[in-house]
């Protein structure tokens, strides 16, 4: 966590130090996720406030950033293994003392999350052509049922 930063119940980060801390960005919806809160604008969900700390949606083009200031991405633990997500990277330290610089990362965060939803919509759109070409195919498939003659 960042210096200043103020801890609610179960050590979360609380809604109200998340909502001033997004106010020179603009107005953001603060919901509960997972183990803290998920935080979006314009109903683009594009950070995570969680108990390890402040992660931003990330992407190619915004990495580089994160790995400039040593950031690293969003990990966590199963009994198997430690998943890495590389789309939320930790928001470094420092930014939590600079709400301007912070709300030019949330900014790129949410350009991240937008570029994101804009390549998921085609596939959804594939997949349903897909699914009712092979419906059509299906159905031209079908043979009728030959009847067989009775001898009577």
């Amino acid at each position: 966590m960042g210096p200043g930063v103020r801890r609610g119940d179960g050590g979360k980060m609380d809604r109200d130090f998340l909502i001033d801390l997004f106010s020179d960005f603009g107005p953001v919806t603060i919901r509960p996720m997972f183990s803290g809160f998920g935080i979006s604008a314009d109903g683009i969900n594009f950070a995570l406030a969680l108990r390890a700390g402040l992660f931003f949606r990330a992407d190619a083009q915004t990495i580089p950033q994160f790995e400039a200031e040593g950031s690293t991405p969003f990990s966590y633990q199963t009994r198997a293994k430690t998943v890495v997500v590389n789309s939320y990277w930790q928001l470094p330290a420092r930014l939590f003392d600079d709400s301007e610089e912070l709300s030019m990362w949330a900014r790129a965060a949410l350009a991240a999350a937008q570029r994101a939803a804009l390549r998921k919509r085609p596939k959804a759109k594939k997949v349903a052509k897909k699914v009712a070409a092979k419906a059509k195919v299906a159905v031209k498939k079908k043979k009728p049922l030959k009847r067989k003659k009775s001898s009577s």
